[in-house]
């Protein structure tokens, strides 16, 4: 039998390395940006036209190469920053595997243009899928210019899975943070199809943190340090009041290289316990100095995880920095001591954690109103509604009654005694399944429960219905309608709002912009990270709170929690729905509640969320019987 193993030819192990190395247009603006930073460049300038499809390029004014360094970039595994197996624990360079160049040629046609201050002449060198077309001197900058065009050219298969320019363009910004946030002492520019995004020149973290993320982050930084024989610890956290819903905003740098690490996440959200409304995460951006010879960065291709030699006391500093940074400026949980306060929850049975509903001065049991099943009548304990935490965090803590009709509900109380309503289900539950056909609720005047949900009746039983998660539903299939029919009307604003974004936000919005007009509002640009709202859907009532709609919309197209390329007019229309929706505690008129179960049943899939979660939930009268031991006659 012959022999079957052959050695691949260097083209296509180049290709196949190149799947690792280089996946995605903002895989070569990582590799290309940081071999600029460690040319020792002053000035960087990246050009992006088609999302880095049809062009990346970076220019910059670093020490260039010779005639003999320019060819030999391109093979694999040349590299200048390292020479031995050793220097492998001593990086301080971005790279150091020389696979970037080698694997960008293998999908790509490049153009490099190179010159050092001593010499008269540039290089220029041509490479289509490794293949070294021109080798040539030439007139040029000193400094290096690398033009990446065509990625994936060769490679249908790899070009044909590539996402929608507005995702590919997500993942370029996100580098491009990265890199000028680990590197303010550089000057950076952004062009994105001939249009300047970015203009950054060199200066401090905290201009560079304003200049990049907008104005508005310049009052929410708190900065910290630390200093020992170990590490050194520096850089910013945000005030706990400008947290958000999602995390996009949260960095570590570990020798000025971006790293991932839940580990040390941990440590930040464990020093900011009892800080933070519900489900929110501050903003963070943390530099680790530490000796490289403690941690390794040769953990994986993308060289985003490290290995650190003691984890435990990295995380021990981290925490301790955050919270000694957040108790400089008075921002920790305070007692009055002057207030008398019940420091321990109350029990299970306490009606200070059940709120009642008013339905008369007696029930049909004759226990009369504001009798409660256990002695919580002379408890002083108040729950705090975490999503509604002042800005002056000495008063967290104070006790202030709250008018009964404004008491949170369960889900909303800050100590979590109780779980959220959805997880206290009776046994007789039953969740009806897609497929599953729904009576039509009766004609019968609704009522509502706790401000939250609203019970109907059938003739089996009862249906119970969240009013958000419908409200949800209804408005989701409306908003979907919108974009195939004419435009919905609009309602002018009496007083425009202006709308500043974060500079990415404001690039994203602007990709989605004709898609979110056609559901009735009336947005427009006012300069290159401002935009105006000038009107917003005739249906909807003015709240004041169109930033933070468009701010949570935003969030989640860059946390990708939906396919922009197939669908992101299903995301666009699913956040404004939840955005949009009538809420947990809000009281609704019989006539609202009419119209919401009319509505609801009008929908093509009123039985779930467009995230899938229940809307309606059925009582059934058998059930019921049974649970009092009733026969039937």
């Amino acid at each position: 039998m012959s022999d079957i193993i052959k050695l691949l030819p260097d083209s296509v192990a180049n290709q196949i390395a190149a799947g690792e190395v280089v996946q995605r247009p903002a895989s070569v603006v990582k590799e290309l940006l940081e071999n600029a930073i460690d040319a020792g460049a002053t000035q960087i300038q990246l050009i992006v036209k088609e999302a880095g499809k049809k062009l990346i390029q970076v220019t910059d004014n670093g020490c260039g190469m010779s005639e003999t360094d320019a060819r030999m970039c391109f093979e694999r595994h040349a590299t200048s920053k390292i020479k031995n197996a050793a220097d492998l624990f001593a990086i301080r360079t971005m790279g150091f595997r020389g696979e970037a160049m080698a694997s960008i040629a293998a999908v790509a046609q490049v153009e490099l243009k190179t010159r050092r201050s001593q010499d008269d002449l540039g290089t220029l060198v041509y490479i289509e899928g490794t293949e070294v077309k021109k080798h040539e001197p030439c007139q040029c900058a000193q400094g290096t210019s690398i033009a990446v065009k065509n990625l994936f050219y060769n490679v249908p298969a790899r070009r044909n899975f590539l996402k929608s320019d507005a995702i590919e363009y997500k993942y370029i910004l996100e580098e491009f943070q990265r890199v000028t946030l680990a590197n303010p002492n550089i000057g950076f520019q952004l062009f994105h199809n001939g249009t300047e995004i970015f203009h950054l020149p060199a200066g401090n973290l905290r201009k560079r943190i304003v200049g990049l993320l907008g104005a508005s982050f310049n009052e929410r930084l708190i900065a910290l340090e630390l200093e020992t024989d170990f590490l050194r610890i520096f850089g910013y956290v945000g005030k706990p009041d400008f947290a958000r819903k999602t995390r996009g905003e949260q960095f570590f740098f570990v020798n000025e290289r971006f790293i991932k690490s839940s580990y040390l996440n941990h440590a930040v959200m464990d020093a900011y316990q009892n800080l933070l409304p519900e489900q929110t995460y501050p903003f963070y951006l943390i530099f680790i100095d530490i000796d490289p010879a403690r941690i390794d960065v040769n953990v994986h291709p993308t060289k985003q995880e490290i290995k650190f030699d003691n984890e435990q006391v990295v995380y021990t500093f981290v925490k301790t920095t955050v919270l000694r940074a957040l108790g400089m400026h008075s921002i920790t949980p305070s007692i009055d001591f002057d207030t008398n306060i019940n420091l321990f929850p109350p029990a299970a049975g306490s009606e200070t954690l059940l709120p009642r509903i008013n339905t008369g001065k007696e029930t049909v049991n004759g226990i009369a109103e504001g009798k409660g099943y256990g002695g919580g009548k002379n408890e002083t304990y108040r729950p705090v509604n975490r999503k509604t935490i002042p800005p002056n965090w000495e008063e967290l803590y104070r006790t202030e009654a709250l008018p009964e009709t404004e008491t949170p509900f369960a889900d909303e109380m800050a100590p979590q005694i109780l779980p959220p309503p959805e997880e206290q289900e009776p046994e007789t539950l039953i969740i009806p399944s897609r497929q599953q056909t729904l009576e039509q609720p009766e004609q019968v005047a609704p009522v509502q429960l706790h401000s939250t949900y609203v019970l109907s009746s059938i003739k089996s039983g009862f249906i119970l219905i969240d009013q958000q998660a419908a409200s949800e539903r209804i408005l989701y299939e409306r908003y979907l309608k919108s974009f195939s029919q004419s435009k919905p009307a609009t309602q002018q604003l009496l007083f425009p709002q202006t709308i500043d974004l974060p500079r990415p936000d404001a690039e994203l919005l602007r990709q989605i912009l004709p898609d979110f007009n056609a559901l009735g509002y009336h947005l427009e640009e006012f300069g290159q990270h401002t935009f105006v709202l000038r009107g917003i859907p005739s249906d909807t009532v003015p709240k004041g709170e169109e930033q933070r709609i468009i701010e949570n919309l935003l969030e989640q197209f860059k946390l990708n929690l939906a396919e922009l390329k197939t669908g992101h007019r299903e995301t666009l229309a699913q956040t404004l729905a939840r955005s949009n929706a009538i809420k947990r505690g809000e009281k609704l008129s019989a006539a609202h509640m009419l119209a919401l179960v009319d509505q609801l049943f009008a929908c093509d899939m009123p039985y779930a969320t467009p995230t899938g979660k229940p809307t309606v939930v059925t009582y059934y009268l058998a059930d019921i019987e049974k649970q009092f031991e009733r026969k039937k006659s």
